[in-house]
């Protein structure tokens, strides 16, 4: 690989990374070629992209971001890496990973994960990424519980007049 093609897939890892909120890298070491196809198949049809790159250049690209991920030095660009980019949901692409481990076995493994910035590092963090919620998910959930005491009210209001309408009646009856 020349040191312009080098660059230039440095330049567009930045623009990736610049794009995207969420990324993952994954060993996949393990799989085959065919496995690492399937991989990339579903992937595609979830929405996220999922490209094979040196540890090298992915190091260049991240130490040119305002981030600090010098918590990557410590094993996680070692080996084989991947990388899976989601703009849409931060827990889109474990749910990819843990899918694609129902077929595959205990393989890719999720090394690392950087959440808008918060760093994940290990596999056993994988469960907790897909359980976490959207943006939009937390902003539904705030406002399901801003509205609950006002439906409570209404709804007791409501039901107010027949419920003594019912004790009247059932008191004039006995």
């Amino acid at each position: 690989m020349t040191r312009e093609e080098k660059n230039s897939i440095v330049e567009d890892l930045k623009l990736r990374f610049a794009a995207h909120n969420h990324f993952y890298i994954t060993d996949s070491s393990a799989l085959t070629v065919e496995q690492v196809n399937n991989f990339r198949r579903i992937c595609f049809q979830k929405g996220v992209e999922y490209k094979v790159i040196k540890n090298t250049l992915i190091r260049k690209a991240l130490d040119s971001l305002d981030a600090d991920y010098s918590s990557f030095d410590n094993g996680v660009l070692k080996g084989f890496s991947g990388i899976i980019f989601s703009k849409e949901s931060g827990k889109l692409p474990a749910e990819v990973l843990k899918e694609f481990r129902g077929k595959a076995g205990k393989k890719p493994l999720l090394k690392a994960a950087s959440i808008d910035s918060c760093i994940y590092i290990g596999d056993e963090n994988l469960d907790a990424l897909t359980r976490l919620k959207s943006k939009e998910e937390l902003v539904g959930d705030i406002i399901a519980l801003l509205q609950s005491p006002a439906k409570n009210v209404i709804s007791a209001l409501k039901s107010a007049p027949n419920t003594l309408a019912g004790i009247v009646k059932t008191l004039s009856e006995k």
